[in-house]
């Protein structure tokens, strides 16, 4: 059975042209998307621990943020009980090997190194929609 809820997506990035492409490659696909964004680290930790709004389906998370690092961010989510089962994609521009494996170390559910040309980009979120927002079960699904 096919789920037709608007599925909620926090991005956490500080870039806005990245913002931007993200929320435009999401616009492009057939699932109902909803994609909140904060800019920084200590935000992202705002909003998922706010009790008045939904968790998200999914976060999109950037490793370089102000005030609170991603591997802070997600070294900190993914050890509160509240927040672990949420899955977290790292979409950043470091394909550094100490970005990936640290960031599988913390739980990432995945690493994407972010395409710079706007095609690519969006093919990729379109990866990321087919698979974390279209194919796997999510929990309270």
């Amino acid at each position: 059975m096919e789920d037709r809820r608007t599925i909620e997506i926090l991005l956490v990035e500080d870039d806005a042209g990245d913002v931007l492409m993200t929320q435009e490659a999401f616009a492009e696909h057939d699932t109902p998307v909803n994609v909140s964004v904060v800019g920084d680290g200590v935000a992202a930790l705002e909003y998922l621990r706010d009790p008045a709004i939904r968790n998200p389906d999914l976060v999109l998370l950037d490793l370089n943020l102000p005030r609170m690092d991603g591997m802070e961010v997600l070294a900190v989510a993914k050890n509160d009980p509240m927040l672990r089962h949420i899955p977290v994609v790292v979409l950043t521009t470091s394909d550094a090997q100490e970005d990936v494996v640290g960031s599988y170390s913390l739980h990432a559910n995945a690493y994407v190194t972010k395409p710079v040309d706007f095609d690519k980009f969006q093919a990729v979120v379109k990866q990321i929609d087919e698979f974390f927002v279209s194919t796997v079960l999510r929990p309270g699904q």
